[in-house]
């Protein structure tokens, strides 16, 4: 799956890391969600496909034209304040539309910020990032992408839909060692409510690395 992330050339005017997480995340979870990709669906081959693989997931830059072009794609788009991601129709590496193929893998770094996004509405999900892993914001935003289709699989459909009733609130932020130990532990118990990604390791953190636990505090709460 291809990720493109709209981000500035001067490195201080992209958007904090985790306006950029919670946009991506929330695009991931609204192509999933789409009514294409289910059975009958026009993107239900591609992603039963994709699925059915090892879900490689692969954050790109994109600005001014070559953003605009992506348009013309399929996909779809989701922001969170001043950040926009863009998700396209998963395919075979080698066969990635040239409109894709021209955005660049790296530099997808982005300023650390306060995390901005929707802690304050009831129905927000948490994405924890490991604080003591060395991700640029790209390799963040495709794991982030990852903890939410994960986290979604685990919860029951009624709190699904009211998760989308309410926008999709997201909350992304920098895990500090306290809350990472707690969350960690919850998802090596199996605790409800957590969903943690174990990333392959094919770029950025060593193989079999935790880099994002998805959190419902609503259902976590409930145990």
């Amino acid at each position: 799956m291809q990720i493109a992330l709209e981000l500035p050339k001067v490195f201080d005017d992209r958007p904090g890391r985790s306006l950029i997480l919670a946009a991506a995340a929330r695009a991931v979870a609204r192509f999933c969600l789409d009514a294409r990709v289910a059975p009958g669906g026009e993107w239900n081959e591609a992603y039963t496909a994709w699925v059915g693989s090892q879900m490689r997931k692969v954050a790109r830059r994109a600005r001014g034209s070559h953003w605009t072009a992506t348009e013309t794609l399929a996909g779809v788009e989701a922001r969170e304040g001043e950040a926009a991601a863009r998700v396209f129709v998963p395919g075979p590496l080698d066969a990635v539309d040239p409109l894709i193929q021209r955005l660049q893998v790296g530099g997808t770094d982005a300023p650390t910020d306060t995390p901005q996004g929707r802690a304050d509405v009831p129905s927000a999900v948490i994405l924890l990032v490991d604080g003591e892993l060395e991700m640029s914001a790209g390799k963040a935003a495709a794991q982030a992408g990852h903890a939410i289709m994960l986290l979604l699989a685990a919860l029951d459909e009624e709190r699904v839909s009211r998760w989308i009733d309410d926008g999709m609130p997201i909350d992304a932020r920098r895990a500090d060692r306290e809350d990472w130990a707690g969350a960690k532990a919850a998802v090596d118990a199996g605790r409800p409510g957590y969903a943690g990604v174990r990333d392959a390791g094919y770029t950025e953190v060593a193989p079999g690395s935790l880099t994002v636990i998805g959190v419902d505090p609503e259902t976590a709460k409930g145990v």
